[in-house]
Order: C-alpha cells, then structure tokens, then sequence
C-alpha cells in the first residue's frame, strides 16, 4: 500500500477541516453516522428483507385457512411487521439530515464571531486576518448543505424503496387467498 498517497489524503482531509473550525469535525461526525445508517438499510432491503418476506408468503401459503378473522390477523400481524422493520431508522436518518445544515449554519455563527473579534482587536484594515474566519464562517455552511442534500436524496430513495417493498408484500399475501 502506497503510505504517501494516505498521508496526502490526510493532509488535504486535516487542512480542510482546520480551515472550517471544530464545527466540521461535528458535521463530519453526523454525517459518518448518518451513511452508516443509510448503508445499513440498503443492506437489509437487499439482504435480509427477502428471506423475511420468503419466510411470511411460505407461511402464508402453508395455510390451510386464508379468510378467517384469525388467519386475516395473523396476516396483518406480519404486514405490521415488515411495517416495522422496513422503516427502521428512517426517521433517525431524516432527522440527522435535518441537522446537517443547523450545523453549518453553526459553523457560520462561530466563524463570523472570529472575524468580528479580529475587527475589534486589529481593526478592518487587516484582511488577512479575516480572511481565516471567513473561511470558517462558509465552508461549514457549504457543507452542510451539500450533506443535506444529499442525504435528503438518499432518504427519500429509501423510503420510496421501503413502501414499494411494503406494498407488493402486502399484495402477495392479500392475493394468496
């Protein structure tokens, strides 16, 4: 493994973070946990979802009785189930997309208080000292937005994946009767 091309990683990674202030490392932290998460549900849906719902429609068809108030609950039952677990994390997920740009905007509080407190200790004729706290005034904004938006996308993928998964669940077991 080539350590210069890891160090030069890490350089760029470390530079960009110090010029945004310690509230990056925070948006960075939320938006780690946040494509765990979302990793985790492309995992299930792909993975565990169809042996689960391989497990119900073989149960479902092993079933002598389909049209009785017990059978109907045990169906129900299952669908609410699969309710559950499609949509596990979900919200988590949409709400720390939610943070990510209150965090940026964040970002933009403690950046614009560095370049006022710069004006009222050096004055305004020192643009190169306001220039660092400009900086972190918009990169952690930017980011945040760009950590929203795409997240926001991912989510709504998801979520749409998760009700059409729920909805031909829901149709094969209500057909099977």
């Amino acid at each position: 493994m080539d350590f210069s091309v890891l160090h030069g990683w890490w350089f760029s990674l470390s530079h960009f973070m110090a010029q945004g202030g310690a509230i990056l490392w925070w948006l960075a932290a939320v938006v780690a946990l946040c494509w765990l998460l979302v990793i985790e549900r492309v995992i299930y849906l792909f993975f565990y979802f169809p042996k689960q719902k391989e497990q119900w429609l073989t149960s479902w068809m092993a079933r002598k009785d389909h049209s009785s108030w017990h059978a109907c609950a045990i169906r129900d039952g299952w669908l609410n189930e699969a309710k559950i677990a499609l949509n596990q994390n979900l919200n988590f997920i949409k709400v720390l997309v939610a943070i990510c740009p209150m965090l940026g905007l964040l970002g933009t509080v403690t950046g614009m208080i560095s370049v006022f407190d710069v004006m009222a200790t050096q004055g305004s004729s020192q643009p190169r000292l306001m220039a660092s706290g400009i900086s972190l005034a918009t990169l952690p904004t930017m980011a945040g937005m760009v950590a929203a938006l795409a997240g926001m996308f991912v989510h709504a993928r998801l979520s749409k994946a998760c009700q059409m998964r729920e909805f031909k669940l829901e149709k094969l077991l209500r057909s099977q009767q």
